[in-house]
């Protein structure tokens, strides 16, 4: 039995260490190609020209981001002349236009350098400005553009370094369902209505399908839960080791965030740990209710090394209102601390009454762990209906989650408490009975 269990641990390492890079995924790098040919941005076959193993260009980037920005005519309209001596005829246009815009820069004034393998900070850059983030404005920095890119969203794994042609390939379209800064809609929106590609063909690759599927919610929505630690004293905290960890995930930009109660009863600090592995302190309880086993955060945009962003990614809050038995949901958390990890399944019921919950209870079938208290669950239109919060112990994917209707109407407009206020208020209103046990 040992030499078996033995045996099943290590065929466990084996497949734990051989996830290949995010480069290295050549099956996405193909799919990636192939919905931007469907779409018109790219040219080429999977078999012949895409040639997805080989270094992006600065050149293949500037024509790649003025397709995307559906930009193609006004680029060859505009007679601006960026200045560079460099770039060859195939590409001017686009170079021209996407420097006049200020997407892109040249290495010097005089000289693009086209043939110059691109970074994946150098394209975030790029594609960020063209969706209205501003490095000179201080939404993002030029030297850490892709962790801001996947901080916020916009791209779903890390990418560092030079990018292949499938690497850039990915990241564009990992952008075509991303939002422009102003809520003006998505790329895809974009390009459909400026009718740079067709509806119909947007519609059948499912980047206008208001409906997610499971690979599409942590695609675009993993990015907003994070890791939650909690410490209970300053040992823990001078030890770096906390007490216990769950979930939890960001409502706003500037880093309001939701989470369970029970996920911060009795602690007096709290991290978030994001997708990017960043690590955010948590400020101020802005709201909470132990009954019902709810807690607004609002966790500082200033990391625990002294980086600060301008944004985090967030989820939409929609509430129970509209939902009903045998919705599909989606379960974004931290299971047993493991990492951020997304399970899909359908509502059970949509209103059980839980004796340790003040309001009933979404009961669904979608998996969740230890650890994943604090979690978002949502519906197939990505929206959170309600809290992951426990399980019946002795069910069968009997998982509860917590409405989070009593967010949407929760003032938040206070200063808020410290969680170590927080605790000693629920200290004092313990009765001493219960504190002996």
């Amino acid at each position: 039995m040992k030499k078996r269990l033995f045996a099943l641990l290590c065929a466990l390492v084996l497949l734990t260490t051989a996830i290949p890079s995010a480069g290295a995924l050549a099956g996405e790098a193909n799919r990636s190609a192939d919905i931007l040919s469907t779409l018109g941005l790219v040219n080429g076959t999977t078999n012949a020209g895409y040639d997805l193993t080989s270094p992006a260009t600065r050149a293949q980037a500037a024509v790649l981001l003025v397709r995307l920005a559906g930009a193609e005519e006004a680029a060859a309209a505009d007679p601006w002349f960026a200045g560079y001596r460099d770039v060859p005829a195939w590409c001017k246009d686009a170079v021209d236009y996407a420097t006049h815009q200020g997407w892109l820069t040249g290495i010097t004034p005089l000289d693009f350098q086209p043939n110059t393998a691109i970074t994946a900070n150098a394209w975030c850059t790029s594609l960020l400005r063209m969706l209205g983030y501003s490095d000179e404005n201080g939404d993002f920095s030029v030297s850490d553009a892709a962790l801001f890119a996947q901080r916020i969203g916009l791209i779903s794994v890390a990418y560092s370094g030079t990018l292949t042609r499938g690497d850039m390939f990915e990241i564009a379209r990992d952008a075509l369902t991303f939002s422009y800064k102003d809520g003006s809609g998505t790329l895809i929106e974009h390009l459909v209505d400026s009718g740079c590609t067709s509806r119909s063909a947007a519609s059948a690759l499912g980047l206008l399908a208001p409906e997610l599927t499971a690979r599409q919610v942590a695609d675009r929505h993993m990015a907003a839960v994070f890791r939650l630690d909690l410490y209970k004293t300053q040992e823990e905290i001078d030890a770096g080791t906390p007490s216990a960890n769950a979930s939890g995930f960001f409502i706003m930009s500037d880093g309001l965030a939701v989470t369970n109660y029970h996920t911060i009863d009795g602690g007096i600090y709290a991290t978030a740990t994001l997708s990017t592995g960043e690590v955010y302190p948590v400020e101020k309880v802005l709201y909470y209710d132990a009954a019902i086993d709810i807690a607004v955060l609002q966790v500082s945009p200033t990391s625990t090394i002294g980086k600060t962003t301008s944004a985090f990614a967030f989820l939409e809050l929609a509430g129970t209102h509209d939902i009903r038995a045998g919705d599909t949901v989606y379960a974004l958390g931290n299971p047993l601390g493991l990492g951020l990890a997304v399970s899909s399944g359908i509502i059970s019921a949509t209103a059980r009454d839980v004796e340790r919950y003040a309001l009933p209870c979404v009961m669904s079938s979608a998996d969740i762990s230890q650890g994943s208290s604090g979690g978002a669950l949502l519906n197939v239109y990505g929206q959170v209906i309600a809290v992951t919060s426990g399980a019946y112990l002795y069910g069968n994917n009997m998982y509860l989650a917590v409405p989070v209707d009593p967010v949407l109407t929760a003032d938040l407009s206070g200063e808020g408490l410290t969680l170590k206020q927080v605790a000693e208020i629920q200290a004092a209103k313990t009765p001493a009975a219960d504190k002996a046990q």
